[in-house]
């Protein structure tokens, strides 16, 4: 415990000193590295537990034990280490600062494990080792959990075609599982269903419009505005208004369109020749249909101010209506919500005229009205003051990222499929939208941290081994582990949330852990009984014994976070205990009967000398 104390007291005092803030993924830095820091403490005690019997000599002892460990223990390290700084290569810097941190903490908790547990060791009086370890090395072989670790060894060979393919069944409804996991997360049911903010969050949800906003911005899609379309537009308006004046107008267009860089020197070059023509005029009836082109090209000016225009607050309407019947929005509020009102408040309140206006120049009266009556910055809540970009306020009544991609698809669907009068880009915004791209780059993020860390353990244990099919020997229980553990993700039900994507990376630091173990003491034992069979019976003394308790006093050291208040802490609770007792179980169960199966391929008959010595711990 010292060691795991000073460990986390290390990684959080070094998060600090470097000016990292404090977080909901920092915070669980000490709830990582205590339990990890006691197991390779885990692993020299036992060892010693079952040793010092024979020696009765604690430096005998603690240098037979370090002989037979460090090397596991290093590499052990190594691997776990690498599952939680893949961490680092999340776009997310709160899990990044998790990860390097955690890494940081069992890279420290090694450190005091291989000098400080032995130094102490070497410091205790010798009476107080007069009792320790009670049984000798032969008793110890003959005790209920050796008998029960040997039970499962013998099975484990005796059924090694049977085991695979139990556990290839496994692995199939595993695949299943996989393929049903849903990815959503809501911050609020991190919290348990009783809980006040759970309860408030429903009740405002069951009585009001919605708790969750988010934000749609409109805005003309590019060259929607251009030279070009307002020179059509203005075309479309003077052809509309008909007579001689409109049409030499008209006539004018081209060249001044070749001329303008912009929309608006093309309607200053038009209306220069229609104020010349205007001045020339000898006729009231030719200076009025002059003065009615000047008033066309102001609104063909206009037309860039797209949210005035009466189609184009009808097309944000149906939009409204659409997002309504979709029952995931409890209400939207956009700048027709206004315009429609205080028309409506023009004709004395009248129902009928509660509608957008169908000219222009009505709809800008309106806006010019709200703004007369309010703080004229509040209708920019709605829309720029050029007119050109439009926001709609969304209220959801559910904050899971599933119902926010809905709307998202929802909005886009309706927008292929109702071309709005002037082309249109979109884009959201807010809280609960915020929400689903996180959650996209979480998924995004740990799939890349866990395809590196796979491969950089996979290289770690080849290297180890010096040998790839033990290296992928060692990866068996890992990839079991994380198979089974998300197939019943799958297949519970459970959402793929925050912590059960962070899960993925840590997951595989741990799960190799006890594999690790196992081939290392296995390869050493190959070495003294030349076969098999005897091995095995070997390896499921004092190695399976400590991967036992390992799996025990690791897998128990995860539980407390079941009492914990957030949902997210319970969840690490118990996934970690799961993932860590099951890479045990695959380790004593499937990896015996892989060797078996294939005792050629990892114990080929000859064995060159000197190749062993370096191979082995």
């Amino acid at each position: 415990m010292i060691v795991a104390m000073v460990s986390v007291v290390g990684a959080m005092g070094l998060l600090v000193a470097t000016g990292n803030t404090v977080h909901i993924m920092s915070s669980m830095i000490p709830i990582f590295v205590m339990p990890i820091a006691v197991l390779d403490a885990v692993h020299i005690l036992s060892d010693f537990y079952d040793r010092y019997p024979q020696y009765r000599d604690r430096r005998k002892t603690i240098s037979h034990v370090m002989d037979e460990l460090w090397r596991p223990m290093f590499f052990t390290t190594l691997t776990t280490c690498a599952g939680f700084a893949s961490l680092a290569l999340t776009p997310i810097p709160p899990v990044r600062v998790f990860g390097v941190f955690v890494a940081f903490g069992v890279f420290l908790a090694w450190l005091f494990t291989v000098t400080l547990v032995p130094a102490y060791i070497m410091l205790m009086p010798e009476k107080a080792l007069k009792n320790f370890g009670g049984k000798s090395l032969e008793q110890e072989r003959h005790g209920a959990l050796a008998r029960l670790l040997y039970a499962v060894g013998g099975f484990s060979l005796a059924r090694s075609k049977a085991i695979l393919l139990a556990l290839a069944a496994a692995l199939g409804i595993a695949a299943y599982g996989v393929t049903q996991i849903e990815i959503n997360d809501n911050p609020v049911k991190w919290f348990s269903a009783d809980h006040d903010i759970r309860v408030a969050d429903r009740a405002l949800n069951e009585r009001f419009a919605g708790t969750y906003m988010a934000y749609l911005t409109l805005e003309p899609a590019a060259g929607a505005t251009s030279v070009d379309t307002i020179a059509d537009e203005t075309a479309k308006l003077l052809n509309a208004l008909g007579g001689a004046a409109a049409t030499q107008t008209v006539a004018q267009i081209p060249t001044a369109q070749e001329a303008a860089n912009s929309a608006e020197e093309l309607i200053a070059a038009l209306e220069a020749f229609a104020f010349e023509n205007l001045d020339l005029a000898q006729t009231d009836e030719a200076w009025d249909a002059w003065d009615a082109v000047l008033l066309t090209l102001d609104q063909a000016r206009q037309t860039g101010d797209i949210f005035k225009r009466p189609d184009m607050l009808g097309f944000i309407e149906g939009l409204q209506s659409h997002l309504q019947a979709s029952g995931l929005v409890g209400k939207s509020n956009a700048l027709p919500d206004i315009v429609k009102t205080v028309h409506r408040d023009l004709f004395r309140g009248e129902d009928e005229a509660f509608r957008v206006p169908t000219t222009q120049a009505a709809v800008a009266q309106t806006l010019i009205t709200y703004q007369n009556s309010h703080r004229p910055q509040d209708l920019f809540k709605l829309v720029t003051p050029d007119y050109r970009k439009a926001n709609i306020w969304v209220q959801l009544k559910s904050g899971d990222n599933v119902d926010m991609n809905a709307v998202v698809n929802s909005v886009a669907d309706y927008m292929a499929a109702n071309p709005a009068p002037v082309a249109l880009s979109h884009q959201w915004f807010g809280l609960t939208y915020i929400n689903t791209v996180w959650q996209q780059k979480m998924v995004a993020g740990m799939l890349t941290a866990f395809l590196g860390s796979f491969v950089i353990v996979l290289v770690l244990m080849t290297f180890l081994f010096r040998s790839f099919f033990w290296g992928l020997l060692s990866m068996a229980p890992l990839t079991v582990t994380i198979a089974m553990i998300y197939g019943v993700i799958g297949l519970i039900g459970k959402d793929y949330d925050m912590p059960v994507a962070v899960l993925s990376a840590l997951s595989l630091g741990l799960a190799v852990d006890y594999a690790i173990h196992f081939n290392v003491r296995s390869r050493q034992l190959f070495e003294t009984f030349g076969n098999w069979p005897d091995t095995a019976k070997a390896a499921f003394g004092e190695p399976a014994r400590a991967i036992f308790r390992n799996v025990i006093v690791i897998g128990a050291g995860f539980l407390p976070l079941l009492v914990a208040p957030l949902i997210p802490y319970q969840t690490v609770g118990v996934f970690i205990s799961a993932i860590l007792v099951l890479a045990g179980a695959t380790t004593l169960l499937a990896m015996p009967a892989l060797i078996t199966i294939f005792e050629k391929r990892f114990f080929p008959s000859t064995i060159k000398k000197g190749a062993v010595h370096a191979q082995s711990a």
